[in-house]
C-alpha cells in the first residue's frame, strides 16, 4: 500500500486497534497488521511519535506495565479518543461511499 494512501488515516488506525483493549507500541503494530492481513505494516518510527501525539491530544493515556517479564509502555483510548474514533468512523464511511460512487461507472 502507498504511503500516501495512509496520510491522514494514521491516527484513526491506532485509535480502533485501542478500542478492543490496551496494548503496547508493538502489539499496537501487530494488531494493524493482523487487520490489515500484511497490508499496513507500520514502522515503530511512525508508530511511537503518533501515539505521543495522540497523548498529547489527550486522546490516549499510557501507563507501564509489565508484559512478559519486560517493562512497556501501554496505551489505552481516553473518552474523548473514543468520541473522536467514532466520527473518525462516520468520517472515513462517508468519504468511502463517495469515492465508491465516483468510481462506479
Amino acid at each position: 500500500m502507498k504511503a500516501d494512501a495512509l496520510r491522514g488515516h494514521l491516527d484513526a488506525i491506532l485509535l480502533a486497534v485501542l478500542d478492543d483493549e490496551p496494548r503496547h507500541g508493538y502489539a499496537i503494530i501487530d494488531a494493524v497488521q493482523r487487520r490489515t492481513d500484511g497490508a499496513l505494516a507500520l514502522p515503530s518510527g511512525t508508530v511511537y511519535p503518533a501515539l505521543r501525539r495522540l497523548e498529547r491530544a489527550g486522546l490516549v493515556e499510557s501507563a507501564w506495565s509489565t508484559v512478559c517479564g519486560r517493562e512497556r509502555r501501554t496505551y489505552r483510548l481516553t473518552p474523548t479518543g473514543r468520541q473522536t474514533l467514532s466520527v473518525e468512523r462516520t468520517a472515513w464511511q462517508e468519504f468511502a461511499n463517495t469515492i465508491a460512487a465516483a468510481l462506479t461507472p
